[in-house]
């Protein structure tokens, strides 16, 4: 088996463009994989072109030699737009696998080692009754117990740091309040607090109501800031979105930064980079729930690394939305992901559902303080 063509497609998921990936071989099988937008979307087709002309020829299945090989042609370090790209390469490659195999993805991965994935959702509400009353629908619809939201309840930028934590104190415990005391809540500050003491106290404020986890409060460059303020808090300390590769999270796993990480399998290199990343992870009884703020076929990719991932602890999972061009989304039922026994990723894309013109620009603005200058978004 060759792989013969690299196909490139932008589709609208939650209001961005992204791209998707199709991989054709000679023998009529292809694979789909989905890119991650974090930053210029138009560049992923050109790198994906780029890649061909490295892997044209190749047999599809060997995923070690191939993520080797692009890597080292590379040569510099690939940054965040040519792993989106790679990674979503490495999806493809997967379901290529898993097809020719006649085989679900996770049994190439060593078979699965749960029956089902656990999956958690985002809350909006402006108190903490609106968001339990939002909580409560979700579950009807359904069945999640375990949910994500900020903590910022006020302008964090234009009020008293303390009010910014009181405020959020109060929201959680009302939030308590109006739900079952078994429901989980995790709050993600979206690395956008400066000094790590404002995030020390931001999650002492939390910690008395018992969040799942206190996602990213600081940005992620400097690793030994996460190794004090994992030492300080009293809750599990979760980040890993905007690291790239094994090397990047090895930091931040030996340096003991964190109780969770967060990588994303359509950025960090892909699925056979995410679990390299797992076990070391596991070798440091550190726990993984996977960054997936994407679309059904990040997910699919996400599913497969769960099920067959000892040391993963549930996955972020945003509710389908009207995505003519997939066949079969993954749905929860009961909280959960169920496994299937479809050979690859288990869905696959309609590419004539895929409308011609698609791309929407989309760009992340800063936040402005009330000096003029910019915050972290």
């Amino acid at each position: 088996m060759k792989i013969t063509n690299i196909r490139t497609f932008m589709v609208q998921i939650n209001n961005r463009s992204r791209a998707l990936i199709k991989i054709e071989t000679n023998e009529g099988l292809h694979g789909w994989g989905e890119a991650y937008s974090i930053g210029p979307d138009l560049a992923a087709e050109p790198i994906a072109n780029y890649i061909f002309e490295l892997i044209k020829g190749e047999d599809p299945r060997r995923i070690e030699y191939l993520m080797l090989k692009l890597h080292q042609q590379f040569r510099f370090p690939i940054g965040g737009v040519g792993l989106a790209v790679i990674s979503a390469v490495d999806h493809a490659l997967w379901d290529i696998s898993g097809k020719a195999a006649g085989l679900p993805t996770y049994m190439l991965l060593g078979g699965s080692v749960r029956d089902r994935v656990e999956v958690y959702l985002h809350l909006g509400g402006k108190s903490g009754k609106e968001a339990a009353d939002h909580a409560g629908r979700l579950n009807e619809n359904w069945g999640v117990t375990v949910f994500k939201t900020s903590p910022y309840r006020i302008d964090m930028l234009a009020n008293r740091w303390g009010m910014v934590c009181a405020t959020a104190a109060s929201f959680f415990s009302d939030l308590r309040q109006h739900t079952p005391s078994n429901w989980e809540f995790a709050f993600d500050a979206h690395a956008k607090v400066f000094e790590p003491i404002r995030a020390l106290q931001l999650a002492n404020a939390l910690a008395d109501y018992d969040p799942y986890f206190y996602e990213e409060p600081i940005r992620p460059e400097h690793i030994p800031a996460w190794s004090q303020l994992k030492s300080q808090i009293q809750v599990p300390l979760a980040t890993g979105e905007c690291l790239y590769t094994r090397f990047e999270f090895l930091d931040l796993i030996t340096q003991k930064g964190a109780d969770i990480i967060q990588p994303d399998v359509c950025v960090c290199g892909g699925l056979l980079e995410m679990k390299k990343i797992a076990a070391i992870g596991e070798a440091h009884y550190v726990s993984i729930a996977p960054h997936n703020p994407m679309g059904p076929l990040a997910t699919a990719v996400n599913l497969h690394f769960a099920l067959s991932t000892p040391n993963f602890k549930i996955l972020e999972y945003n509710p389908p939305d009207a995505y003519p061009w997939v066949d079969e989304p993954y749905l929860p039922k009961d909280g959960y992901l169920e496994m299937r026994d479809r050979p690859g990723l288990g869905i696959d894309i309609i590419e004539e559902a895929i409308p011609e013109k698609s791309y929407q620009h989309w760009q992340r603005d800063s936040l402005t303080k009330p000096d003029g200058s910019t915050g972290y978004i």
